[in-house]
Order: structure tokens, then sequence, then C-alpha cells
């Protein structure tokens, strides 16, 4: 293994046992005493749950079981309430300083409760949020359109990661949906597995049910690379998806061009990548790149629109602002680089909890006028 998943590995995990003792240790300072015995278990179980999610994480990428699978939805469950317990835990410190300062009784067992229990509400919130996918319409004027496209319509599907928490069930749920839109086009720019060991050929056998005039197009994602890129490839060949690795194909006068994750994450690359695809300046082209970045690369290329995901919206608050701080105004929605247009989709799964809280799963129908 190289250094640096080693690395990050260490890291995450290092965080989630000090945010995991922080709860832990407000729980018990703001409870009533707890017997040493009582104080033992529940330390012991807060190791244990900040052990979870990584241990399940590196299982799932080698194992594919009922097994693994469950203790894989468990742990990522947990990892979304740890997030909300986590901030529960600091506004009860802030409570009882505040209390403290004015005087106040301090009322801790109260205050204790009553955050934890917003936070675990949060969370439930959460779960049915990134249940519920929608349908966002967005009209696209592209310049050297061909007149054929006018009027048309394709569908953006990112990040569904599909795996061992976005199963076949949902799966079936967004081609269901995809279909019931009757799109021109279909584009997936990334992210469609999770990377896991989760039996991809039947999570991708539903797509065999979605039929577009002109195609199914994808190009790979991080979590798709992490997985076997090759091996996903083939498999969505199989099911009737064009994988556009480095490629571009013109269509009824529409240039689709894809280019891979690994790829196009270094400038030089991605560079010598649309070089080599010699896009017709005089034609409109549309480009599937997973992550939202290296903009005025594309924007030299002659490229018009770039289909995106990768940033979820941050998924889950406060990573939404996080995001914010990384991608910028790129980080969500439609938006302009100069003669470039890009659109972000936060896609319509979800990676690690099965939640989103500021954030909504989506499909985008796009129009072109």
């Amino acid at each position: 293994m190289k250094a640096w998943p080693v690395v990050g590995i260490v890291l995450m995990q290092g965080f989630l046992t000090l945010a995991q003792w922080f709860v832990d240790h407000t729980w018990i300072a703001f409870w009533d005493p707890l017997t040493p015995a009582q104080s033992l278990t529940l330390r012991g179980a807060a190791l244990a749950l900040s052990l979870s999610f990584v241990t399940a994480a590196l299982l799932g990428f080698h194992f594919s079981n009922p097994l693994v699978s469950l203790l894989y939805k468990f742990a990522a469950v947990w990892l979304g309430l740890l997030n909300f317990f986590f901030w529960a835990a600091c506004l009860c410190w802030l409570a009882a300083i505040t209390a403290s300062l004015l005087r106040l009784p301090p009322h801790r067992p109260e205050i204790a409760a009553t955050l934890f229990s917003l936070a675990a509400l949060a969370a439930l919130y959460g779960a049915v949020n990134a249940y519920w996918i929608r349908v966002r319409r967005i009209t696209v004027k592209l310049e050297n359109l061909p007149d054929a496209w006018r009027g048309r319509t394709a569908l953006v599907v990112s990040d569904l990661h599909l795996g061992h928490i976005n199963g076949v069930a949902f799966c079936r749920r967004v081609v269901a949906m995809a279909a019931k839109l009757k799109p021109d086009a279909v584009f997936l720019p990334g992210d469609l597995f999770d990377g896991m060991k989760a039996g991809a050929h039947k999570l991708a056998a539903p797509f065999r049910e979605l039929r577009a005039p002109f195609g199914l197009y994808f190009s790979t994602g991080n979590h798709d690379e992490f997985g076997g890129a090759d091996h996903y490839a083939e498999i969505l060949r199989q099911n009737g998806i064009r994988v556009l690795n480095k490629e571009k194909v013109t269509v009824d006068g529409l240039q689709i061009a894809g280019v891979p994750f690994g790829d196009a994450a270094y400038p030089m690359r991605l560079k010598a990548m649309l070089d080599g695809l010699h896009l017709d300046r005089g034609r409109a082209c549309i480009l599937l790149n997973h992550v939202p970045n290296r903009l005025s690369i594309v924007e030299q290329a002659g490229v018009g629109l770039q289909l995106s995901g990768h940033t979820h919206g941050g998924q889950i608050f406060p990573f939404t602002w996080l995001t914010r701080r990384v991608f910028g105004r790129y980080t969500y929605g439609l938006q302009r680089f100069g003669a470039l247009q890009v659109l972000t989709s936060s896609g319509a799964g979800t990676w690690g909890p099965p939640m989103r809280v500021g954030t909504q799963p989506e499909m985008v129908l796009l129009r072109f006028a």
C-alpha cells in the first residue's frame, strides 16, 4: 500500500477518536454522576464506535457479504450521528459557560438532554432528506449548438455511489425516475459506484432498462477509480452505457467528451487529453469531468459546457461551508467561467452517512435552447 492512503486512514481515525472522546466526555460531565462501572462501559462503547467506520470501510473494500454490508450501514449512520453529537457537545459547553457567567443555575442534565435530542432529530431529518431525490430543471444556451438539439433534453445524474449503502433498490428507483423524464440523452459524470466490493454487476443491472434516443454517457470519478475503473467500465458497457475515457463522440452534430478523474486532476495531463480530442470549435461541446476545477484549461480547449459532481454540495453541515471554501461558487449549480458554463450537481446519492442537511439529492434535467 502507498504511504498516502495509510496517512489518510491514520489521520481520519485519529480525528474520529478525538471527536468520539469529546462527545463521551461531555455526556458524562453533563449527566448525573455515573458509577465507575457505568463510566467504563460508556467509554468502551465510545472507543468501539470511534473505530467502526474506518474498520467497516476497510472491510467493505475487500469483502462483499451481508455481514459486512450491515456493519458498514451501521457505521455510516453512526458517523452521521457523531457529526451532530459533536456540535451538540460544543453547544453544551458554550451553554454551561454562558450560564456560569450570568450566574444562572447550570441545569446540566437538561442542557445535554435538549441539545443531544435536537442533534438526533437533525440526523433523522438528514436521513429522510437524503432519500427524497429532487428533479431540477435548467435551460441551457450553448453557442454553436446544432439546430437539431434545440428543445431536446439531457439528464445529468452524478454521484450515485452504488455500494453497501445505496444498493440495487436505490439504483432501480433512480432509473425509474429517469425513465419517466424521457430524456434524449443521459450524462453520468462520475462516482456511479462507491468503490466498495459490493457486487457491481448486480448494482448496475437496472440501467439496462433505461433508454435514451441519443445514448447514455459516463466518465469516471474518484470512487470509480478506487474500485477499479476498467472493471466498472466493462460492466457499464454491458449495460448499454458509453464510457468516455479520454474520448469524444459526435452525436447529431453535438460533441460529447469525457475525461477520467485520475488524469484530469493534473493540469498538464488534462490539457494534453483535451488537445488530443481535437475539439471542433465551430461546434458545441459538452465535457463530462467529475470535479469542477481546472476550468481555465477546459475553457481554453473550446468546451462550452462542463458537467461535474463530486462536491455533493457539502452533503452535511458544516461540510457545506468547507466545500464552498474549496470550490467557491462552482460548488453547486450552473455558473460561468468566461465562455465556459459549468454545471455542478449535488448528486443523487451520498457518501458515508446516508444523510443530507443543508443540501438536497438531485438529478438535473437540461433543456437546450
